[in-house]
Parts: structure tokens; sequence; C-alpha cells
């Protein structure tokens, strides 16, 4: 009987040891799977958050880009005076928040600081550091009815527990329209008494129909621009240059516009870059066009008229 006894107390034993081994084992890959798990979530939310910071950081340089072209010609209508360099004031514009170091209310909340401090105090309510090192910015153009500015830098984003990290390079670019905006050429050149906004025309490539020039009226009398490799750049305008760039853009002088204001009107190609610049190449009288209309002859072809 001893010996059964000590038998089943053996088994109880054995049963009792395996039974907490099993416990033990269990809760160890409990613990693992929820720690993946937990892990897991966190580089989730940090993606997400990762997204969103993207989102936000192409509005924001929006928002900095728009606000400083504006205070570019807030700055040559009020000074009679183009950028010199567009680039440079730009770099000033959103790393000081000034204007050839005047201070813009326009420009607060848009210098690069305050757009980092704007992304950590979101990142500190979901108790994350992110850090933007090796950081570049600017401004150019890829067509001619936009402008871009491109931020380049590297980023890290690290749970504040040491959870999970990530690095990333970043390249955002965010586009500004070029339409609406005025042209400072015409700021300049007629002394601030006539002013153009940039709009697009609508009849690009039809212009002209055999004699009929219906559409090449409505294109001068509306005031539209078109897109031509031989033109100025937005932001050539900015700086006051009139040489050709790819992303060029024209429109024609109003010249009764000119006149009304009591403003000297030449007798020359209304190609506006042309017409406010010392050039003067042969021009052309059009028929079906007012009398005061000239073109030269390097536009003939790209408003479809027979010079």
């Amino acid at each position: 009987m001893d010996l059964v006894r000590n038998k089943k107390g053996q088994i109880f034993t054995l049963i009792a040891i395996s039974l907490l081994l099993l416990f033990f084992v269990s809760s160890e890959i409990y613990s693992v799977l929820y720690e993946r798990q937990t892990i897991k979530t966190r580089i989730k939310t940090m993606e997400s958050f990762l997204l969103s910071t993207e989102k936000d950081l192409e509005r924001q340089l929006y928002t900095s880009g728009f606000r400083i072209i504006f205070s570019a010609e807030d700055y040559i209508t009020k000074t009679g005076n183009y950028i010199s360099n567009f680039s440079e004031l730009f770099n000033e514009a959103i790393l000081n928040g000034t204007i050839y170091g005047d201070a813009s209310e326009i420009l607060q909340d848009t210098t690069i600081t305050e757009i980092q401090e704007k992304i950590q105090e979101k990142a500190d309510k979901m108790n994350l550091i992110i850090n933007l090192s090796d950081i570049k910015v600017g401004v150019s153009q890829e067509d001619p009815w936009n402008v871009v500015v491109y931020f380049n830098a590297t980023l890290e984003l690290k749970d504040k527990s040491g959870l999970a990290r990530w690095y990333k390079k970043e390249n955002i670019k965010a586009y500004i329209g070029v339409e609406g905006f005025e042209d400072p050429i015409y700021i300049v050149e007629t002394l601030g008494k006539v002013s153009r906004k940039i709009n697009k025309t609508l009849y690009e490539g039809n212009y002209v129909s055999g004699s009929d020039t219906t559409n090449l009226s409505l294109h001068l009398e509306n005031k539209y621009y078109a897109s031509n490799p031989l033109a100025p750049s937005f932001i050539n305008r900015l700086e006051g240059k009139k040489e050709a760039s790819e992303y060029g853009i024209e429109s024609f002088v109003y010249l009764p516009e000119l006149s009304a204001q009591g403003l000297f009107v030449q007798s020359k190609s209304v190609v506006d870059y042309i017409y406010f610049s010392s050039n003067n190449p042969e021009s052309y009288s059009i028929e079906g066009m007012p009398s005061w209309f000239k073109i030269d002859s390097s536009h003939c072809s790209k408003y479809q008229l027979s010079c």
C-alpha cells in the first residue's frame, strides 16, 4: 500500500510540476505575444503620424510659399523695385520671417523653426520625439504655372519609451499656382498705375482660324497669359528679368489702358516682355485686330498669324 501511495504521490507531483511549467511557459508566450502586438500597434501609430506629418509639411510649405510670394509682390508695389534674387529672399523669409531684414506680420508662423515646433507639439501629444536634420529648403519652377517649394531633410521619429524608432529621407514639394498673382513687370514698368493679374488663356492653340481673329481678340481683351519658352518665367518677372525661360509666360499689353493712365504709348510689339524692354524687333499690324496692335515675327506662329 505504501508503495502505491508513493507512486501516486510522485504522479501528482509530476502533474503539479508540469502544470506549473505549462503556466510559466504560457505566461511567457503571452507576454512575448503581447509585447509584439504592442510594438506592432505602436509602429502603426507612428506610421500614421508620419504620413500625417508629411501632409502637414506640404500644407505648411504651401502656406509659407504663398505668403512669401505675396510679401515679395507687396515689397515691389511699395518700393517700385524688383526682387534682386528671389531665391535668396525666399530663404531669408522662410528661415527668419523677414523681407530684406524687416519683420513681416504675414510671415508669422511660416518659418522652418515654427513649422518644426508645430510638428513637435503634435508629436508630444502622442509621446513621440521627432527630429528634422540636414534641412534644405528652396524655391524653383518646374512648369510655367506653378512655383515649387521643396523641402529635403533627414527625419528621425522615435517613441519616448524607446519601443520603436524610424529614420527616413524626406523630399517634399508644394506647388503654388501663379494664377491670381500680380505680374511684377506691369507694377514696375507702369509706375504702379496699371496692374495685371495672371490668368491662363482659354485659347491656347486656337487663337486664329483662317481670317477669324475672334479668339485672339478675346485673349487680348481679357488680358490672358500664354506659356512660351521665349518669355520670362514668373520668378524671372519678380526679378525684373525679361529673358527667355523654358517656363516662360507672356501677355499682350493693352495700350488703351496705358494711355488712359497718362503713360507714353510706344509703337512696337505688344508682347509684354518686349514692349517693356529696350528691344524693338520689327513688328506687324494684323488684319482684324485693333490698329495699335502689333506683333513681332518671333510670335506670329505662336498665335497662328501670317505676318
